[in-house]
């Protein structure tokens, strides 16, 4: 009888500490599962709001979808520690893990971090678009995805260029295409027996004629440069920049004939060159 009565005894002990137990911890415990019911759905909530703010606002729909996860991710990592400390669990430890972790893990991929630290720039304060002409890191070419670590390009040859977007960020951007409108650089050679004005009537009717060519700004025709041979003429005609290599071969081509028909000849080549030669 004494071993059961001691049993007994053990058993009602437990009972007895359980009960204490469990009037302790049930308030904490229905507190701490109201406060993570009531942070889901907040968090639910303000991931919503995000998405309509950032789409009322153009936000490209990669950044949106990232932002959305970075924002809930922190929101939610944020409840559970809160919702383990209304447990009565030490914090302090868990949060210098979660620290020491991130640390590590960015010294790791500290490139590819810098990559889609630029990538989000880009993405948020669009320096080019889908379909811009730009010249970025070496590379014109029209863009043709941005992701969130690197640029797509299809260069003017047809070729693909992966860019990363830390590069970019960090570089010089020449954007063609924002302004709406690009300028066109052409070089005509002139000898000294043709006349400049002619020249110029001559070259500034056939951009006229070019529905591709722009007029305002009005398209210029002026000497760039005296040689030995003749002189050189700057022809400066105005396009959209989809236009810039058709307005480019055709006032070549059309510009010379031109001048051709209009008796205009080009530079001669002096004594001293045909000497050289």
């Amino acid at each position: 009888m004494n071993e059961l009565d001691t049993q007994l005894d053990n058993a009602q002990a437990w009972a007895l500490r359980t009960k204490e137990l469990a009037m302790d911890y049930a308030p904490k415990l229905l507190a701490a599962l109201l406060v993570l019911w009531i942070g889901s759905l907040l968090i639910s909530l303000l991931g919503k709001v995000l998405n309509r703010v950032l789409s009322s606002r153009g936000v490209e729909p990669t950044l949106q979808r990232f932002l959305h996860s970075l924002v809930t991710i922190s929101l939610k990592v944020l409840l559970l520690i809160t919702f383990v400390g209304m447990l009565g669990v030490q914090t302090t430890s868990f949060i210098a893990l979660v620290g020491a972790a991130g640390l590590a893990v960015g010294l790791a991929l500290q490139g590819s971090l810098s990559n889609f630290a630029g990538g989000v720039l880009i993405l948020l304060f669009k320096p080019y678009r889908l379909g811009d002409l730009v010249d970025v890191q070496g590379h014109l070419g029209h863009v043709k995805e941005i992701q969130i670590f690197t640029t797509v390009l299809v260069t003017l040859d047809s070729k693909t260029a992966i860019i990363p977007n830390g590069a970019i960020a960090n570089g010089n951007i020449v954007n063609f295409t924002r302004e709406g409108k690009i300028r066109v650089d052409l070089t005509f050679g002139l000898n000294y027996a043709s006349s400049v004005g002619k020249a110029r009537e001559v070259l500034t009717e056939v951009m006229r004629n070019n529905p591709k060519v722009m007029a305002d700004p009005a398209p210029a025709v002026t000497v760039a440069k005296l040689n030995v041979e003749g002189m050189e003429l700057a022809v400066r005609p105005h396009c959209a920049p989809q236009d810039y290599w058709d307005v480019y071969f055709e006032v070549y081509e059309r510009g010379i004939a031109a001048l051709q028909g209009a008796g205009l000849a080009g530079p001669q080549p002096s004594i001293r060159v045909l000497a050289e030669k």
